[in-house]
């Protein structure tokens, strides 16, 4: 499995929004990728930081969502989000999502 970490700031009263948005719109197109697997998005009550990672069956498929699909998403969270969010790919070693443990 591959993983992408987006870290990035939310707007200052805005988390709720940013939820609603995430949940109906930008997790349903993640949902119709292609070897997407897993999302789980943290935020810190405390502050207006934030991470979002999603597991990928394969790099390819997380390439393929970073060129196609992700330009939409700044787009659709533009007005919930403060800056260029800051993404950061890795090979999946151990995921208790799905028992996977990937070769090294």
């Amino acid at each position: 499995m591959y993983a992408r970490n987006v870290t990035f700031r939310i707007k200052a009263n805005t988390q709720s929004d940013f939820t609603h948005t995430f949940e109906n719109q930008v997790l349903p197109l993640l949902q119709k990728q292609k070897g997407f697997k897993e999302e789980i998005t943290l935020c810190n009550p405390g502050s207006q930081d934030a991470v979002s990672i999603s597991l990928w069956e394969h790099k390819s498929n997380a390439d393929d969502y970073n060129t196609r699909a992700y330009p939409e998403v700044l787009k659709t969270l533009a007005k919930v989000i403060d800056g260029t969010p800051r993404v950061q790919t890795f090979e999946t070693i151990v995921s208790t999502f799905h028992n996977v443990h990937a070769t090294v």
